[in-house]
């Protein structure tokens, strides 16, 4: 099954099921970006919306994209906000959206789905303003060493789309190719207790050094 066959599968269940992994990476978003303003947002992956209508109140303009269509319902749903745009793309292609047009560009819980981090960086630097922001939240490297990997279960059973295991490396040497400068890395627990392994993997880039 395709990737996004699988998450067209999830849509009607996402937000109902039990995910502490969803739910820590929506407070890790909202504790990186205080501020009250960031202008033009680029959401990759928005899913059913759990961080869109949030970005609206902080954003001029967003742009939300996700290659799911049935992802993309349910956030149209939750979401009406004036000031949202969602399409329906695929991040392995070019970026519906015009060169430097971003201020902010958040990317949560994608990049497992995604082989290539290099084509990510480079389109990321090409959609973003100079010394833009590009936050990138994932499971954490760790945690895939480990085996973990997204998954949800339906009445036909357990299913676990195709994921790729990025190592940090990858993330800091595609930045560096395409001209990131690292702001910020940060490691989260969903219980610090229980777990030996952080659960998420969040890291900042400013574009244009």
């Amino acid at each position: 099954m395709k990737i996004s066959d699988s998450y067209d599968s999830w849509a009607s269940s996402y937000d109902s099921g039990r995910n502490s992994t969803r739910d820590l990476e929506a407070e890790v978003l909202r504790e990186t970006f205080l501020n009250p303003h960031y202008g033009n947002i680029l959401e990759l992956g928005c899913g059913t919306g759990k961080n869109t209508g949030w970005l609206s109140e902080k954003a001029d303009f967003v742009i939300a994209i996700d290659f799911s269509s049935n992802m993309i319902a349910k956030a149209k749903q939750k979401v009406t906000a004036e000031n949202v745009t969602f399409i329906e793309a695929d991040l392995i292609n070019e970026w519906p959206v015009k060169p430097g047009w971003a201020n902010l560009i958040t990317c949560s819980l994608v990049l497992e789905h995604i082989q290539d981090l290099e084509q990510i960086f480079a389109e990321a630097a090409r959609a973003l303003k100079r010394n833009g922001k590009f936050y990138i939240c994932e499971l954490h490297p760790g945690k895939q060493y480990a085996g973990g990997r997204a998954n949800f279960s339906t009445s036909e059973g357990l299913h676990t789309p195709e994921a790729f295991v990025h190592h940090l490396s990858d993330y800091l040497n595609a930045a560096k190719a395409n001209d990131f400068k690292l702001l910020d890395i940060n490691e989260f627990f969903v219980d610090r207790e229980k777990e030996n392994i952080p659960r998420l993997l969040s890291l900042v880039f400013e574009s244009g050094i």
